[in-house]
């Protein structure tokens, strides 16, 4: 078997493991929560329920919470399917996600660019599913949050490298128009 062929068959699957990224104001959760709402009932998608080093907060994402100690240990012994750091947080995709992959799933995750090398090393399909939009539609939503001067924002996203370099199985949507445009964007681009 050549090299390539076995390193691929090597990896975790036939599932796929589909991270969504995208610089803050993109609206990462609002097309999961509208996918997840629009897939309920499949048994062949998951939407992974992460951990997080932080107490858990009514206005963010709903999420399980671990202590750094229980992070730093889950991590060391390889018990999750994928763990990355972050803005002095740590994030875990727990382990029983690879269990839905090797059973045939898509699993789709809320991740981050500091994963994807990861996951593409470890899944036999790792898609990325980058939601973005023009920095001053970012700006706006950004703004409008009412967190930061719009000064502020404008200087962050234009030193935010927006791009993940070189990741395979890259997918673009621009959410611009509405939440049930880009949600038919990512069914299309994921067959599902």
């Amino acid at each position: 078997m050549p090299d390539a062929a076995l390193k691929t068959a090597e990896k975790l699957g036939p599932g796929r493991m589909v991270l969504v990224v995208g610089p803050s104001g993109a609206g990462k959760d609002t097309l999961m929560d509208a996918l997840k709402a629009r897939l309920a009932g499949r048994k062949d998608v998951s939407f992974a329920r992460r951990a997080i080093t932080r107490v858990a907060d009514a206005n963010a994402e709903d999420h399980d919470t671990l202590s750094r100690e229980a992070f730093d240990r889950l991590v060391a012994e390889g018990g999750v399917a994928l763990s990355w750091e972050a803005h002095g947080l740590g994030y875990v995709i727990p382990k029983t996600y690879d269990d839905a992959i090797r059973s045939g799933e898509t699993v789709i995750a809320n991740g981050s660019r500091r994963v994807l090398k990861q996951a593409d090393g470890k899944y036999r399909t790792a898609i990325t599913l980058l939601i973005t939009a023009p920095v001053e539609v970012l700006a706006g939503r950004l703004a409008a949050r009412g967190r930061e001067s719009r000064e502020d924002i404008q200087r962050r996203l234009e030193r935010a490298d927006l791009e993940p370099d070189n990741v395979a199985n890259l997918v673009r949507i621009e959410n611009t128009g509405t939440v049930e445009e880009a949600v038919e964007r990512m069914m299309a681009a994921l067959e599902l």
